[in-house]
């Protein structure tokens, strides 16, 4: 009963010290019903030790408590995005609590980040004070950051704390989870052993007691009565990139919680997308959205929700292209490189040829970086390495790679420069480089399902370098091929999507 205790006893103290306050704050338990909660610690396990400490526990947890319970990979393995609400915050009913937690059956992944976003979303965390206690006997597993999410959330809320419980964690496992509540002001608590238990629950306790302690409710700013009639002035650029963070300014600054936000051109009142907090500021920053368009930055009332200000913002296309090799033999590293960095919070990745938006693999963040590594697949066959902008998750550049068996040769390849997109029944211009030598070579134009050797049209290399195309009138991805006929070889891909 190491770890699971920490877990319960956690709970118990947060939710004493917040019946002791005279502003009792909702309580959401983030619980983690991942595969690997069937490891056992103990001889026991985990899944069942969490079961019998809950039980224990919960007829004794005040019954004005606002409690809740949030799981994550208790309905289907492999899937990141399966968290579900299964109590929402209310006063504590034991048997249906105890109930409901028995019947979580662990069988998939680890969403940390999703999780803890997906309980801030319920607690109301930007307009109300929100205590997540999160439940954990491993890493993230999906596509996420939790340390940035926990900080996020912190910055954007009203009053966001993380408390975080450890089960049986390495070292270097306890300090990966260890920075969620460290950015928002909560509590870790590692436990391999009793004696380790005993003094993180003290330390847990003393904590969890003297934010209580400390915590006092400050009064809101006066809403100044003619809000609405008073003049904000607001700047922003006249043009930004696809998923860039950008620059904006205003004056005055008539409520700290009023917030500013980039929306379509001519959305209606109240609409928001990326958006902020004006805080005490007078600038801030926002991240531009995935799709080009024409938007409106705006500076809104908290208080009914009003645009004061407005200013026109063009999105455009970012032009960004990245590099891999032709080919590369399963299971081995290799490096890539991408033209320039949109966001540091980007990520790239290798995914099966033709896999949805939003699809991952092996990935990184790109960082503050123009080249990286990746780890290529151990099955053979057709990948695309993938510049993917974070916000919104839309892929801005793919190049084709081609994982070979670990024996065969490895071809430098043909690299093909096409547009990612283009209209129905329009012409583009295709260019090449590489090795190809023009002596029974073909560039051609295919269904992107269609077999290698079969093509809409096809044209003969020769020595030239590029080729025009009229594309189909049917949307859809089709692929550019550079082919050698003689040895039935496919040199170069590119992807073009016709929508």
């Amino acid at each position: 009963m190491k770890t699971c205790t920490a877990s319960a006893l956690l709970l118990s103290a947060v939710l004493l010290s917040a019946q002791a306050s005279q502003a009792a704050e909702d309580v959401l338990i983030v619980y983690d019903a991942s595969a690997s909660m069937w490891g056992q610690i103990d001889g026991v396990n985990k899944i069942t030790t969490a079961r019998n400490v809950m039980a224990g526990l919960v007829h004794d947890w005040p019954r004005d408590t606002n409690l809740g319970l949030v799981a994550y990979g208790h309905r289907r393995a492999g899937d990141c995005t399966d968290i579900e609400t299964l109590i929402k915050p209310q006063p504590v009913e034991p048997d249906e609590f105890v109930r409901i937690v028995n019947a979580i059956n662990p069988k998939g992944k680890t969403p940390i980040a999703a999780s803890l976003q997906h309980a801030a979303n319920v607690l109301q965390y930007r307009d109300n004070n929100a205590t997540v206690v999160l439940i954990s006997d491993g890493l993230e597993s999906c596509h996420g950051d939790p340390c940035a999410v926990a900080a996020e959330l912190a910055a954007r809320g009203t009053g966001f704390t993380a408390h975080v419980v450890g089960f049986d964690l390495d070292e270097q496992a306890n300090e990966a989870l260890s920075c969620i509540a460290s950015n928002t002001g909560g509590v870790f608590v590692p436990a391999s052993n009793a004696s380790e238990l005993q003094d993180a629950l003290q330390q847990v306790q003393a904590r969890v007691t003297q934010q209580q302690a400390e915590s006092v409710t400050e009064p809101e700013p006066e809403v100044e009565e003619e809000a609405e009639s008073r003049e904000v002035f607001l700047s922003a650029p006249d043009q930004v990139v696809t998923g860039a963070p950008f620059e904006i300014s205003w004056s005055p600054t008539l409520h700290p919680r009023d917030y500013y936000t980039i929306v379509p051109a001519g959305s209606r009142e109240g609409g928001y997308t990326s958006w902020e907090r004006v805080k005490q500021n007078h600038a801030g920053q926002l991240v531009a959205p995935a799709e080009p368009g024409l938007y409106e930055v705006r500076y809104v009332l908290d208080n009914g929700g009003k645009t004061l200000a407005s200013v026109p913002v063009e999105v455009v296309e970012a032009e960004l292209e990245i590099s891999a090799p032709a080919s590369i033999r399963a299971g081995s590293t290799f490096e890539l490189s991408w033209s320039q960095v949109v966001n540091s919070r980007d990520y790239y990745t290798i995914v099966p040829a033709g896999s949805k938006e939003g699809s991952y693999t092996s990935w990184e963040r790109v960082g503050d970086k123009l080249r990286g590594q990746l780890r290529a697949p151990d099955e053979v066959g057709m990948y695309e390495v993938r510049y993917v902008l974070d916000n919104g998750g839309k892929t801005l550049a793919s190049s084709m790679l081609e994982v070979v068996p670990v024996d065969a040769p490895l071809n430098a390849g043909v690299q093909i420069e096409a547009p990612a997109t283009a209209s129905p029944g329009t012409t583009v211009t295709v260019h090449w480089s590489g090795t190809g030598d023009g002596q029974d070579q073909r560039i051609v134009l295919a269904e992107d399902s269609a077999a290698d050797f079969t093509w809409i049209s096809a044209h003969k290399v020769d020595e030239a370098t590029s080729q025009e195309f009229t594309l189909p009138g049917q949307p859809g991805r089709y692929e550019v091929r550079y082919l050698d006929i003689s040895n039935t070889s496919v040199l170069g891909r590119a992807i073009i999507r016709i929508e």
